[in-house]
């Protein structure tokens, strides 16, 4: 490695130490834990898309077979995205799009790409599990987003395209 000044140009600086016995950790709890959390998070993924799919035209988007079990995304025909988000965005962390193009008004272009037309590209939100995720948090989650989606549907604040 060179780079940086140190050493007579030799070593680029002082190495992290604790960040790279914290990286070898957070392998080896990867490496015996992530069979067992897969399915665990891919089954409250699943509660959570079943319980939401019990709402009127709420559609997953994506293969079932071929994604990540901490990740859903779904559709709610009607309702604005908007809407949705500042109904939720106060209780529940969750994006209507990637991090890498949440400041951009067009529809995800992944989305898109899945063949999903603007209207419903635009009132889909991503929900995003983690190691820390609970089943209590996902029923929560469930009753907070069932009732905006209802509210939102019955005070008519629709996408118009």
């Amino acid at each position: 490695m060179d780079g940086g000044g140190h050493e007579r140009g030799m070593r680029s600086g002082t190495l992290n130490v604790p960040g790279i016995v914290g990286f070898g950790q957070a392998c080896e709890i990867c490496l015996n834990e992530m069979e067992t959390e897969n399915k665990r998070i891919g089954l409250l993924r699943d509660k959570l898309e079943k319980a939401l799919l019990k709402t009127a035209d709420t559609i997953v988007n994506g293969t079932k077979e071929f994604r990540l079990p901490q990740v859903s995304n779904i559709s709610f025909p009607g309702v604005d995205e908007n809407a949705l988000m500042m109904g939720l965005n106060k209780d529940i962390a969750l994006s209507s799009g990637s991090a890498c193009t949440s400041a951009s008004p067009d529809p995800s272009y992944v989305l898109k790409a899945l063949g999903l037309e603007d209207s419903l590209a635009k009132s889909s939100l991503r929900f995003g599990l983690g190691r820390n995720t609970t089943e209590e948090e996902i029923e929560f989650v469930i009753g907070r987003v069932t009732g905006v989606v209802k509210d939102l549907r019955r005070a008519g604040k629709r996408i118009e395209v």
